[in-house]
């Protein structure tokens, strides 16, 4: 008897622990600041270092149109965890940020945290945000 009862609160407690990895959120990311009406803006979330700013199978990309300025792109069904965001507005619509000279953006782009960095794009853990709840997140392009 002792043992089934054991047995029973390991199941009971497995259970509940299997459940809870298995919870999932809503992002909505907001983007703003846009000043012209033509385009698409794009945004790329990704959940390490390794796939933050890069196109691979991980990262996870949307395009949206916007109106008065702003756009709103929605994720669903993202597990718990750490998470940094770029967006870029590709005024041109050419499927690409434009660079300058040294590689730096001519179209408008902006990262999660308004995350800046120096001589260079910010770093993963400059844009990171903690995804525990739906969320909704602002971004703006600059």
């Amino acid at each position: 008897m002792k043992y089934s009862v054991i047995l029973c609160f390991l199941f009971i407690t497995s259970f509940f622990s299997v459940h809870a990895q298995d919870e999932t959120f809503s992002l909505t990311v907001e983007i703003a600041g846009i000043k012209k009406n033509k385009g698409k803006v794009f945004l790329a979330l990704a959940d390490n270092a390794k796939d933050f700013l890069k196109k691979t199978n991980e990262t996870l990309g949307k395009t949206s149109t916007f109106k008065d300025g702003k756009a709103f792109i929605h994720f669903k069904n993202l597990k718990k965890g750490n998470y940094a965001a770029y967006s870029f507005h590709d005024e041109n619509n050419n499927g690409k940020i434009d660079t300058k000279m040294f590689g730096i953006p001519s179209e408008p782009y902006g990262f999660s945290n308004n995350a800046k960095g120096f001589m260079g794009p910010p770093s993963f853990k400059e844009a990171t945000f903690l995804l525990n709840t739906n969320t909704t997140i602002k971004i703006e392009l600059n």
